[in-house]
């Protein structure tokens, strides 16, 4: 028997193992709350959920409840039969059980549709499947239901919020306490708390969904623009920056009115339609347009940082993660047809370069020609063949991703792998023919006729705040010292002490690097932990001795003592590791 078939190395077997333990936790909630209706129960990346319509709020103790009845089905080894029915009679057995959300599904099916069920001792629910055969293969001590939230039934917010439980589960107890501990790990990363206690940003009520910066992470995200602008202007990038708010028309011929609108702001001037660009790319096609060019100008790589707006609905927004407003650090490459499988390999290696200096490693997704896409089958064709034949040339792996391309062309998508092993999208490259065609993009060939140039829209950080929100929580806030808010922060000792720790700041600050000194009365072991907590690279400690001897004490965040040293010493052992943006 292979092994690896019947574990969750296997991704089919893993996502039916949960999916079958979704179907457990409706059995315990209809063995201890008959009046509660079901919803939908899939399984997803970390685990799975259920909805539930409850007249009584699902706490913590329901969900104490819940795992133990759980595992007393677990144990039960009850066999999971398959059966289907006609869609008269589909709708008359939910009907006879009061499950009004699951009439719903069987309506809503098409006509042709096969309705199937799964039976585990008295429970029934209405599922496609597949299923384990029977809930004995499930452990029941590897099971953790972790929260409750609301979710509106089928993600309308004009339909009922129902309950959804979340849940995850393992084929061995060690594999979930190692999950649970990551999983504590991660609420401590928590960017949205070391925001807060680091001083980096902060939301208020009057503006859900759009971040304010403080001080601090001002200075932070201006240092990641900043590396930013150096990289692209070593691999050939030209800064553009692109109005805000464009009139209507021009999002109609882009193609984002018909796809997007649901996702934009408009607004109206001089009573005429415009909108607030959701992205930058129908800005960089004027930019294009704006005068002639010829074969010798291409590529052409415009990179702007582009502040853009976005709908989201309420119940998404999630700190940095998802807001209503971020900067797109984004790029559009112009280009001839021969040109485009370099100009990919040339973007993959920017985004390697990158990528390393955070210490991100990645995986790649090839997404596919999506229902709603414009343009011929055969650009599509090509496009994708050229994606999958640059990736394989520099010797990456990808995934496939049927159908997830973006309406206008197949995309590569960079999954970022943090040090907790979670995975973030973050940088993507996107082929685009169908946006020229549209905008009627030329450039004078060699022959001297007209041509239609082929474009690529690129990110690498995907949004310079959602960026700082994932290298917030991958370095826990200890960011490496060429990043750092606050690279040194001088401690002195006694009174005595003040205006020299005061002349070793300003000399640091001269050299270049952020100081602050702290001339607060405390103890000093208070002011070391305090620097500690702030994740202050380095500190500075400064005493009689010190004085005497013209050197300063040195202290990493780690509780290191590197002991003392000159000035000169300190500033060679700084600018190295900012040089060399060592980890």
């Amino acid at each position: 028997m292979d092994e690896k078939k019947f574990s969750f190395e296997n991704p089919e077997y893993k996502n039916t193992y949960r999916h079958t333990t979704s179907h457990i936790l409706a059995q315990a909630v209809k063995r201890l709350y008959p009046e509660v209706k079901l919803a939908i129960g899939p399984a997803i990346e970390n685990g799975f959920y259920y909805d539930f319509d409850a007249p009584f709020p699902i706490t913590p103790e329901v969900l104490e409840a819940l795992e133990a009845e759980m595992r007393k089905i677990c144990k039960e080894k009850l066999k999971l039969e398959r059966f289907e029915l006609p869609r008269a009679e589909a709708v008359k057995f939910m009907e006879e059980r009061d499950e009004p959300y699951k009439v719903e599904l069987i309506n809503d099916l098409p006509e042709d549709a096969v309705i199937s069920f799964y039976r585990q001792g008295e429970f029934t629910d209405l599922c496609a499947g597949p299923h384990l055969d029977s809930t004995g293969r499930v452990k029941g001590n590897a099971i953790k239901l972790t929260s409750c939230t609301g979710a509106y039934w089928r993600g309308d917010s004009n339909r009922k919020m129902l309950q959804r439980v979340y849940g995850t589960c393992f084929m061995k107890k060690e594999e979930l306490d190692q999950y649970l501990a990551m999983i504590e790990e991660a609420k401590k990363r928590d960017h949205r708390k070391l925001g807060k206690e680091l001083g980096l940003f902060m939301f208020a009520e009057e503006g859900p969904g759009f971040p304010f910066f403080l001080p601090k992470g001002i200075v932070l995200r201006n240092t990641l623009i900043d590396y930013w602008r150096q990289v692209h202007k070593k691999y050939g990038y030209v800064e553009i920056s692109t109005p805000m708010i464009l009139n209507q028309e021009l999002w109609h011929r882009s193609g984002h009115w018909d796809h997007y609108k649901d996702n934009m702001y408009t607004t109206v001037i001089d009573g005429e339609d415009y909108a607030v660009k959701p992205m930058n790319c129908p800005g960089g096609m004027l930019v294009y347009k704006n005068e002639p060019h010829s074969y010798r100008d291409l590529p052409l790589r415009m990179a702007e940082l582009g502040l853009v707006h976005r709908h989201e609905l309420s119940g998404a927004l999630h700190g940095l993660f998802r807001v209503r407003c971020f900067t797109q650090d984004d790029a559009h490459i112009f280009m001839t047809w021969d040109q485009m499988k370099d100009e990919i390999k040339g973007v993959m290696r920017l985004f390697d370069e990158v990528y390393s200096v955070f210490g991100l490693g990645y995986k790649i997704e090839l997404s596919t020609m999506p229902e709603d896409h414009i343009g011929e089958l055969k650009d599509w064709e090509f496009a994708t063949e050229t994606l999958k034949e640059a990736v394989t040339e520099v010797g990456k792996d990808f995934e496939i991703n049927e159908g997830d391309g973006a309406f206008y062309g197949p995309k590569l998508d960079f999954h970022l792998a943090d040090s907790l092993g979670r995975t973030w999208q973050c940088g993507t490259i996107q082929l685009d023919m169908q946006m020229p065609e549209r905008f009627e993009l030329e450039y004078v060939g060699e022959d001297g006729q007209k041509h239609r140039p082929v474009m690529i829209h690129r990110v690498v950080l995907g949004s310079i705040e959602r960026f700082i929100g994932v290298i917030t929580e991958h370095f826990a806030g200890a960011f490496p010292l060429w990043l750092a808010p606050v690279q040194v922060r001088v401690l002195p000792v006694t009174d005595r002490a003040a205006d020299y720790a005061d002349r070793i700041s300003q000399a640091l600050d001269k050299a270049g690097f952020r100081t602050e000194v702290d001339h607060r009365s405390e103890k000093l072991g208070y002011k070391i932990r305090e620097a500690q907590g702030q994740k202050i690279p380095y500190m500075v400690v400064v005493g009689d001795k010190d004085m005497e001897n013209g050197t300063v004490s040195i202290r990493a965040r780690s509780g290191k003592d590197l002991g003392a040293m000159s000035l000169e010493a300190f500033q060679a052992l700084l600018q190295g590791e900012v040089d060399s943006k060592a980890l």
